[in-house]
């Protein structure tokens, strides 16, 4: 089966056994999630295909995760992030910023299978 032109999601990571874990799980479900390794790529591929989903691995190299929710402008799709469950302050500022969910690493693998639709379909809490 071909994957859609235009990805409903994007992956914004650099660890490419935990990338091709999530995106195997997006395409299992018949999703199309595109990983980038960088923010800028991401934030290119953004204003191309207006996703309906971001998924950020906090850990990602150069990150500052408020320029790159900045970048998305409005209307901002889902901003999923998820991190180290030890690091507390950077789960908690992903979560000022206004990624919603912020789940550590460890809960993020739990919940793919059943959180990933709705996290492509459902809008973004206010």
């Amino acid at each position: 089966m071909a994957e859609p032109s235009e990805p409903g999601g994007l992956l914004l990571s650099d660890d490419l056994i935990f990338t091709s874990r999530i995106t195997g799980a997006a395409r299992a479900l018949g999703l199309h999630l595109k990983a980038v390794r960088s923010a800028e790529t991401l934030l290119d591929m953004a204003a191309l295909h207006t996703p309906r989903c971001v998924i950020v691995d906090l850990a990602n190299p150069g990150l500052v995760l408020t320029d790159l929710i900045r970048g998305l402008g409005e209307p901002r799709p889902r901003v999923v992030a998820y991190g180290s469950h030890v690091d507390t302050e950077c789960l908690r500022a992903a979560r000022a910023a206004g990624c919603d969910p912020v789940l550590p690493r460890s809960k993020f693998v739990e919940e793919l299978p059943t959180a990933l639709p709705d996290w492509f379909t459902r809008p973004k809490t206010p």
